[in-house]
């Protein structure tokens, strides 16, 4: 026989191997998990597969690259669609009218040679004709040990409870990175050669493939050209570029935004200890080794007073990591304009999968994932179980950042260990970190805080978050800017008079999220005793 089944076998790249190959879909590289994926089943001689997966080009370079070395001689690729028929290798049409389902399936009976058939949408014949899945049936037996192979491809799953045993599934996952770090280096390549200003450095291309994480080949190739469009060369200026294509992508659900707010942890008054285990962690995001690594974090709660920074933080994690933000909207997930609140939940949380790495948020995270009785107690319960599931089992990369309120409102299982690499509590600003975000919002506002005698605001702001920090500088400036002078010590001392903080306004509230806090959670920043 001219298949082997047992083991894989190369052969010198011929320069006719039969096989036409899409130079726009150029080889995809034999260590990518998708050649792996259908090197094991085609050295397993399953006849029938099923590729689900949008990317026809793709399926069928790699399909090509199969052929090409998993087989003694030459073996032929035909493919077949409803609206071309049956073509062969050179893309020429095998007859000359185009043949109906049925009838390739036919050819393929008595084609008496090994090859590959790639059979295009060929899922809507499996769903509504009897004797199309009886005559799949019939190929398997046909095929078996002969070295022919039939590949289905449909961006959907269809399969037939007869063919259940006979076809194989197999989920065609967008690139991998050294699939796309591999794509990159021949468009790089190819770019070059046409005159383009091109930074091929290896690491450059890392971060450019991060960034591509989740797209399709056809997407990444949209995403250069609109970074080339928009810059004029590919360099590190086209990072950005590069990421509005994934938010074209996750925009379209509506269940999930994406963020581009580019906080800095600079941006981010006090909080010293959660700024130190962001850092400690960061380098394991950046290091290529470490994407697959099980010591990668898996993400992050942080709970404390409303309006101290928690979101703040969460934006900042992303800057920091260097991973784009998206936010899974809860309240987009309820409003049952895409389904059952369930169903969407689950849909919004395969999309992120899809993007990673990158870093998902969940904002009030005990307001829409609790394991609580009441209203919609059966859309809670089932979004629960499977959020803790998927907690557990998503895709590597992604790193969740989870906020709360009132995190004594979030089941045990939510909170342990494994599910969140910890747990901060934010809580309310100490003296001299409410000194420090004044500085930062004047300086966010283009003013010096040098000129300022921040110190004197101390006593005034005692029990003050750090949004009623700023709103205060906003108050200030606007007063100033209405009676069109600068900005002065007095006016902030003004509008602190009058602020009556969260802390008083709601203060059983407020003592009872500190008090629970006080030992089940790690502190964001020391205690102002420690100071």
């Amino acid at each position: 026989m001219p298949w082997n089944s047992r083991r894989q076998i190369r052969v010198p790249r011929r320069s006719n191997d039969g096989v036409e190959v899409n130079t726009d879909h150029p080889s995809i590289e034999p260590e990518s998990r998708a050649y792996v994926a259908l090197k094991e089943l085609i050295q397993a001689g399953r006849p029938l597969i099923y590729i689900r997966s949008p990317e026809e080009a793709r399926v069928h370079q790699l399909l090509a690259d199969a052929a090409r070395r998993l087989f003694r001689t030459e073996v032929a690729i035909w493919s077949w669609s409803l609206t071309d028929g049956l073509r062969r290798p050179d893309g020429a049409a095998a007859t000359t009218e185009p043949l109906s389902a049925r009838g390739v399936l036919d050819f393929i009976a008595t084609h008496d040679a090994p090859a590959i058939f790639h059979l295009k949408d060929f899922h809507e014949f499996l769903r509504d004709a009897a004797d199309i899945r009886r005559r799949l049936r019939d190929l398997y037996e046909c095929c078996l040990d002969t070295g022919k192979f039939v590949v289905l491809s449909s961006p959907l799953r269809v399969i037939p409870q007869e063919l259940d045993r006979q076809l194989v599934f197999m989920e065609l996952h967008t690139p991998d990175l050294g699939e796309l770090l591999a794509f990159l280096q021949r468009q790089s390549a190819k770019l070059a050669g046409q005159g383009v200003t091109v930074d091929s450095r290896e690491e450059l291309l890392f971060q450019m493939a991060r960034a591509l994480q989740g797209l399709t080949l056809a997407e990444a190739h949209h995403a250069l050209r609109r970074a080339l469009a928009v810059k004029g060369k590919l360099d590190h200026e086209a990072l950005p570029q590069l990421l509005e294509e994934k938010k074209l992508l996750v925009n379209k659900s509506g269940l999930i935004e994406y963020v581009a707010d580019g906080t800095q942890l600079a941006h981010v008054g006090g909080l010293e200890y959660l700024k130190k285990w962001l850092l400690e962690r960061r380098k394991l995001f950046l290091e290529r080794e470490s994407l697959a690594a099980e010591i990668v974090p898996k993400g992050l709660l942080v709970m404390g007073v409303s309006g101290c920074g928690k979101s703040l933080c969460v934006k900042s994690v992303a800057s920091c990591f260097e991973l784009p933000l998206y936010r899974i909207d809860m309240i987009e997930i309820f409003s049952g304009r895409h389904g059952s609140p369930d169903g969407a939940f689950v849909e919004a949380c395969r999309s992120v999968e899809a993007v990673a790495p990158a870093v998902v948020w969940f904002d009030e995270i005990e307001m829409g994932i609790t394991a609580q009785t009441g209203e919609a107690t059966a859309d809670l319960g089932r979004i629960f179980a499977f959020f803790l599931t998927w907690m557990q089992e998503k895709a590597r990369g992604l790193f969740i950042a989870a906020t709360a309120n009132r995190v004594d409102l979030l089941p045990a299982e939510m909170i342990r260990k494994g599910r969140f690499d910890e747990v901060f509590f934010v809580d309310l600003p100490t003296d001299n970190e409410r000194i420090e975000i004044f500085r930062i919002h004047l300086q966010k506002r283009g003013l010096d805080a040098s000129q300022f005698h921040l110190d004197r605001l101390k006593k005034f702001t005692k029990g003050w978050t750090g949004a009623e920090v700023e709103q205060c500088v906003v108050s200030a400036l606007t007063s100033a800017r209405l009676e069109d002078r600068p900005l002065a010590d007095n006016d902030l001392l003004n509008v602190a008079a009058t602020v009556v903080p969260l802390s008083k306004t709601m203060r059983e509230q407020v003592d009872h999220i500190r008090s629970w806090a006080y030992d089940r959670a790690v502190r964001a920043s020391p205690r102002e005793s420690e100071r």
